[in-house]
């Protein structure tokens, strides 16, 4: 079952976006009464991210909630960025932040919504809600003008990867990373 309601003005604190996904799923707009859970499940991210390459993502530290939680609430009210929540029984199981980007000379690309988080708690992964938050965030920037949805995925991420593929993404662009201990060869 998945009905929708949603309401995009131009602007302003008015914004609706509802999905019921299920009887027991909703995908709603964030608010600040979530910014903890929000911060709990961005904490998750870093760690997730950093234990697939320690070197390239940011360690976790002790604050790393609280952090997540101030850089997502900052967010809530641009009309430029979306927050999303997925929710069980009043309870945030999930989010994804997406946002509008300009044209980019430095990435040689024009203009773009740009999914940059969405996480699901482990014990509530492979049940389509990921699949829920990515669909709302792709709708969002589309129906806010995006010309095309982008988002970056770690390397060793196959399993969202996959996902990803699933609903439509494609590669385009493989990130390269070194640190300056790495030796080059000369010519």
């Amino acid at each position: 079952m998945r009905s929708a309601r949603r309401r995009f003005p131009g602007g302003g604190g008015a914004r609706m976006m509802r999905f019921q996904m299920s009887s027991e799923i909703l995908i709603r707009l964030a608010t600040s009464d979530d910014l903890p859970a929000l911060g709990r499940l961005g904490s998750m991210l870093v760690r997730v991210h950093h234990g697939f390459d320690a070197a390239r993502f940011m360690a976790p530290a002790r604050d790393a909630a609280e952090g997540y939680a101030w850089f997502l609430g900052t967010q809530l009210d641009q009309s430029d960025a979306v927050v999303l929540v997925a929710e069980h029984d009043g309870k945030v199981i999930g989010y994804a932040y997406a946002g509008l980007e300009p044209m980019s000379w430095k990435e040689l690309r024009g203009p773009a919504g740009f999914i940059h988080d969405v996480v699901v708690e482990e014990s509530a992964q492979d049940q389509g809600i990921g699949t829920g938050l990515l669909q709302a965030a792709a709708e969002w920037l589309e129906d806010h003008g995006a010309p095309r949805v982008m988002l970056w995925s770690a390397d060793a991420n196959a399993d969202a990867q996959r996902l990803f593929e699933r609903l439509g993404f494609r590669r385009t662009m493989i990130e390269m990373t070194r640190e300056p201990s790495a030796k080059t060869p000369r010519n």
